[in-house]
């Protein structure tokens, strides 16, 4: 088992989660609505009663200060529907931006700046034609001092495994009345098309985007954290936002590990390729049973556990092709000393030994984001500890979402199978 170690990737483009999708304004692609018991541009074979006057209101309000630089045009239309929406910063250009599906919402595309102001313009358009136009005007408030620290587990032209989920971290927590708030403010949108929700663990540390299912190989998951200047109820604010594209590869690698016969068992797209014998946690530093995620790869590293407070347990080692799994300091890694022992007992601090061959042989084939199951040891693998999206099942993980999920994403067939794994 290797030191608890956990760099933040703060200085890194990581990604972002979402429950809303976002539009362009008057998009050619929007389904009509129903107006008056008819269908916008239809038919219909009896009389339609009167459409509903067109009205249209704005937020901020006109002259509002101090405003976050997260700051959305909030858009309440009746009888029409939203159809321009123009933003420009005083002595400034124009900010792009698209509508919310629910068009609730403009929002813009990059956080506002700080003490800046700006006028809004929206339009709202009816069956008619007829237009109601709407301008307000507010100043963004200055940038503050007391901030929230954030990562992305996501980065720009990077190739993962199927399991690989958006991974966000905060520090410290966010607290959970303010949950809601910020997983709107997290957009994910894949190619092709995979539904999705957000998960937050207990803590608030850590939240995980992830589909009923592992990732169709060949996606692209682009992921926009919009973090920046978010107000929460602690008095701190979002510190920046954060974007990334990632693509996950296009062979589906899955690794399984049976305890009942120290052997891994290796599938590419569904089939067994290779197996090797191993060696697990022994009882009194037992391995995690559940499903992981190869978080980080290491073609060399050193485990240094001298601050374990138990002193059977401190050792300095230096292993090689080491893959980590969990935060807690379970790898699989190459461990030469215990090939005899490989396939019989187990005898490592939590690790998945295996032969030196073997691992070079898997630290070559794997990719970060690829599963891992292991299945009949002392203990169950902790949520949280590590990137843990598909140790639930999709009915226990839609669970941990701040927002509303979708009723087709609640239904029991959702996930296809209780299991993530195959």
């Amino acid at each position: 088992m290797g030191k608890f170690t956990r760099a933040w990737a703060v200085t890194a483009a990581l990604v972002t989660l979402v429950p809303l999708g976002l539009t362009g304004c008057g998009s050619s692609s929007e389904e009509p609505r129903i107006v008056g018991g008819g269908t916008e541009g239809g038919s219909s074979a009896t009389p339609t009663s009167p459409a509903e006057p067109l009205s249209l209101s704005i937020t901020p309000g006109t002259g509002a200060k101090k405003q976050p630089v997260s700051t959305e045009i909030g858009t309440t239309v009746a009888g029409g529907k939203v159809t321009d929406v123009t933003l420009t910063m005083e002595g400034g250009g124009k900010v792009e931006g698209a509508l919310r599906e629910d068009g609730s919402s403009w929002v813009p595309a990059v956080p506002l700046k700080y003490s800046k102001t700006y006028t809004a313009s929206v339009t709202a358009t009816n069956s008619t034609g007829q237009t109601d136009t709407k301008t307000t005007s507010f100043t963004t408030m200055s940038k503050p001092s007391s901030q929230v620290g954030s990562g992305l587990y996501l980065f720009d032209d990077k190739t993962y495994g199927v399991a690989m989920p958006v991974v966000v971290e905060f520090s410290p927590g966010i607290p959970k009345k303010d949950r809601a708030a910020v997983q709107k403010r997290m957009f994910v949108s894949t190619n092709p098309p995979q539904p999705g929700t957000w998960h937050w663990v207990s803590s608030g540390t850590q939240a995980y985007y992830r589909a009923p299912e592992y990732w169709q190989p060949g996606t692209t998951i682009s992921v926009r954290i919009g973090l920046e200047g978010i107000p929460l109820s602690n008095g701190r604010y979002g510190n920046m936002d954060r974007k990334a594209t990632g693509k996950i590869d296009n062979n589906k690698m899955e690794l399984k590990v049976d305890n009942a016969t120290k052997k891994m068992s290796v599938y590419e797209n569904g089939n067994l390729i290779k197996t090797m014998p191993v060696s697990l946690g022994k009882k009194s530093t037992p391995s995690s049973s559940g499903t992981m995620v190869i978080m980080e790869k290491k073609a060399a590293t050193t485990f240094d556990t001298m601050d374990d407070p138990n002193p059977a347990n401190r050792y300095v080692t230096d292993v090689e092709y080491a893959q980590r799994l969990t935060w807690g300091g379970e790898y699989i890694h190459a461990a030469p000393w215990s090939v005899a022992d490989q396939g019989r007992r187990n005898v490592s601090h939590g690790c998945v030994n295996v032969a030196t061959a073997n691992a070079k042989w898997l630290f070559e084939k794997t990719k970060i984001g690829d599963p891992i199951t292991i299945t009949g040891t002392e203990v169950k693998l902790a949520n949280g500890n590590g990137w843990t999206a598909w140790n639930l099942s999709w009915a226990e993980f839609i669970k941990g979402s701040a927002l509303p999920v979708p009723a087709d994403l609640t239904s029991p067939g959702a996930a296809g199978t209780a299991s993530p794994t195959t």
